[in-house]
C-alpha cells in the first residue's frame, strides 16, 4: 500500500469515528426531539445566553458568586416532562437505553415510588453533560445540563432555579463529606 492510500484510509477511518461520536451525542436530542411535539410532553429548554445574563446580576454574598461563577459555564439546560403518565416506566427504560455507552452513572435514588438515575460524560476530570432519568408511578421527567459542570454547584443552582431533582445531588455531596471527614 502506497503512502497516499494510507492516508487516505486513515482520513477514512477518523471520518467514520467521528460520524459515530455524533451519532452517540446526539442520542440525546433525538429522544427530546422525539417528544418535543407531543401536547403530553412540557418541554423547557434553557440557552446559555439565559445563563450569561445572571453573570451580569451584582451579588454581595461569596456563595452567590461562587454559583453565577459555575452558571457562567454552563451552555444550555433541557427538560422534558411527562405528567399523568402512565407508561411513565416505559419512558424511563427508552431514555435509558438511548444514552451512548461513554456516559456513566453518577448515582442512583429510589425514593418512595420514584426511580431516578445520573449519568455524566467526563473526559479530563471534567464533566462536560449530566443527564438525570427519573420516572415515578405516574410521572416521567428527563433533563440534560451540558457545558462545563461543578457538581458540587449544580445542586445549589437546582434550588436557585427551582429544577426538580438536581436536589438530590447534595446528597451525594454530604456522603462525599463523610467521607473525606473518616479520613481525618
Amino acid at each position: 500500500m502506497n503512502m497516499n492510500m494510507k492516508k487516505l484510509m486513515i482520513g477514512m477511518v477518523m471520518v467514520m469515528v467521528s460520524v459515530a461520536a455524533q451519532a452517540q451525542g446526539d442520542a440525546v436530542t433525538k429522544f427530546f426531539g422525539k417528544y418535543q411535539d407531543n401536547p403530553d410532553f412540557t418541554q423547557v429548554t434553557v440557552s446559555s445566553k439565559m445563563f450569561g445574563l445572571f453573570t451580569n446580576m451584582e451579588v454581595e454574598k461569596p456563595e452567590d458568586k461562587e454559583i453565577l461563577e459555575a452558571i457562567s459555564k454552563i451552555k444550555g439546560l433541557r427538560v422534558l416532562a411527562k405528567d399523568d403518565a402512565r407508561d411513565s416506566r416505559e419512558l424511563y427504560k427508552e431514555a435509558l437505553s438511548i444514552v451512548p455507552k461513554d456516559y456513566e452513572e453518577l448515582m442512583f435514588v429510589r425514593d418512595k415510588d420514584q426511580d431516578m438515575k445520573f449519568l455524566i460524560k467526563e473526559s479530563g476530570g471534567k464533566i462536560s453533560d449530566l443527564i438525570m432519568i427519573a420516572a415515578g408511578n405516574d410521572d416521567f421527567k428527563m433533563l440534560s445540563l451540558y457545558g462545563e459542570i461543578d457538581l458540587k454547584k449544580v445542586s445549589k443552582i437546582g434550588s436557585r432555579m427551582s429544577i426538580d431533582g438536581l436536589e438530590h445531588l447534595r446528597k451525594m455531596d454530604k456522603s462525599e463529606k463523610k467521607k473525606d471527614g473518616d479520613h481525618e
